[in-house]
């Protein structure tokens, strides 16, 4: 990389303008067929993420790696981007929320960086991830328990999408009233829909929950990175607050159900786990090497007009990793998946995702704990047949209905202590912290017992799994599987 000007009219000059939609039907219902056509640009296309929003696109494999990993050419402080600087996008556009500088670690370069990005690892630190598997799958139960007797589901709205909220509000010392609010706001950031609004709702959630905690604190991440020394002011509590909540909403939600999908509809893996021989750890791999909940992101801005992979950037131009197109890479073709985490869903360099640890915990205890308590359930519709929320960041089911035998002995559940409010539609006599569990940083989320698994007891609220299985082969090793895979 060089600061030199190519001539006039050179066509490795890399036009910001004129990129293919990723806002479009197209691109939502076949991203990979969109990738190869942008292959024939090379490592690098032109793209369109909202209507006037321009940026060029990764697609290459090691030249994302070549990105990521040269903060020197590339920053991540959004304040360089010239488009929102000089007005070709507008302050109301749906791509600023997710764009535009906040202080904090992930917009942050050099010192500043390293000061907040310690601050974040160390309160991720704090988290035991046994007492976190433990709550994942006591408020999974909860979950199930909801839908259980009725025979079926949505495992996106009744499932994939509360969990995560569970989880986070109980992680964060947040009031169930505002999680939900919060979880309104982020879902209107990644679609895009209102964007400005759902931006401006986030915003004055985490400054309650920020004062809150200032007031009140407790032993809950919140607390701990307020009372970190590296001395976070509130605007940079909010927003590393929004950070952190919003990689434990909408990626977790997109994780957990596009891991479910594969498992439930790809006979490879339906077919292994008959066998006794793929556990979901490996789903889970495939998931982020091919669907990673975050597509395209990882938003850099080069800092002078450079050279790369043959093609001319101009300074402050925003450069887009896709993180599905490269990791589906044709060059890569041939590796195999199974047990290789070398793929770039949590990103890589200085700003690769600090919380990969629990966020994949998360995940793999909340498909587990499915799969145990309804070890016969099928998909209701075609794979084919499924529909995905639009965007050009995220890869998000719109929803995964399945059908199952129902469980014997139980009805829909109404008391208030055990009921389980939709995100999309509060209710207050429902609230999430009513999940039994333990208070996070006391002392069971310190203990020293045994991970929980799929096969530890179910709490109270729990539902015994049916008898008289349809389809014992699909599902039924599963608990002496996760068993060996955990050296017992």
């Amino acid at each position: 990389m060089n600061d030199r000007q190519p001539p006039p009219g050179c066509p490795a000059h890399h036009s910001p303008g004129g990129g293919f939609p990723l806002h479009g039907e197209e691109f939502t219902s076949n991203p990979a067929a969109v990738y190869t056509r942008l292959r024939q640009h090379g490592p690098l296309a032109p793209v369109e993420l909202y209507p006037g929003v321009n940026a060029t696109l990764v697609t290459s494999y090691q030249t994302a790696l070549d990105v990521l990993r040269s903060p020197e050419s590339f920053s991540k402080d959004a304040r360089r981007w010239r488009g929102l600087a000089d007005g070709r996008v507008t302050p109301d556009s749906p791509a600023v929320p997710m764009m535009a500088f906040r202080p904090n670690c992930l917009f942050a370069d050099g010192d500043t960086h390293a000061r907040l990005r310690g601050a974040v690892n160390d309160t991720l630190e704090r988290i035991d991830p046994n007492a976190l598997r433990g709550y994942v799958e006591r408020s999974a139960d909860r979950l199930i328990d909801a839908f259980a007797w009725r025979g079926w589901a949505d495992l996106v709205t009744d499932y994939a999408k509360p969990l995560p909220l569970l989880v986070l509000n109980e992680l964060f010392g947040t009031p169930p009233e505002l999680g939900d609010r919060m979880v309104a706001g982020m879902a209107g950031i990644f679609d895009g829909v209102d964007a400005e609004r759902a931006n401006a709702e986030l915003t004055a959630v985490m400054l309650e929950l920020v004062a809150l905690k200032r007031g009140r604190p407790g032993p809950d991440v919140t607390s701990w990175l307020m009372a970190h020394p590296a001395g976070l002011d509130d605007e940079e509590m909010l927003h590393h607050l929004v950070l952190l909540m919003g990689a434990g909403t909408e990626p977790q939600l997109n994780l957990i159900s596009n891991t479910l999908r594969l498992l439930l509809s790809d006979d490879r893996f339906a077919g292994d786990l008959a066998g006794g021989s793929l556990p979901v750890e490996d789903a889970l791999d495939e998931v982020l090497w091919t669907d990673p909940p975050m597509a395209n992101y990882a938003v850099h801005f080069p800092v002078r007009d450079l050279e790369l992979a043959g093609v001319w950037l101009a300074e402050g131009e925003p450069v887009v990793i896709s993180f599905a197109a490269a990791n589906t890479d044709p060059s890569l073709a041939g590796r195999a998946r199974t047990g290789n985490r070398a793929h770039l869903a949590w990103s890589a360099g200085p700003h690769a995702c600090p919380a990969q640890g629990p966020a994949r915990l998360i995940a793999s205890a909340a498909v587990e704990r499915l799969l145990d308590r309804l070890p016969d359930l099928e998909p209701a519709v075609k794979a084919h047949e499924l529909r995905w929320r639009p965007g050009p960041f995220h890869r998000a089911l719109t929803e995964l209905p399945v059908t199952f035998p129902p469980a014997t002995g139980t009805g829909p559940i109404t008391h208030p202590a055990t009921a389980v409010p939709s995100p999309a539609a509060p209710s207050p006599a429902a609230p999430a912290t009513a999940v039994p569990g333990p208070v996070p940083g006391g002392p069971a989320w310190n203990s020293p017992a045994p991970a929980p698994t799929a096969s530890t007891p179910s709490a109270p609220t729990s539902t015994a799994n049916p008898g008289g299985s349809t389809r014992t082969a699909r599902w039924r090793r599963w608990n002496s599987l996760a068993g060996w895979l955990r050296g017992r």
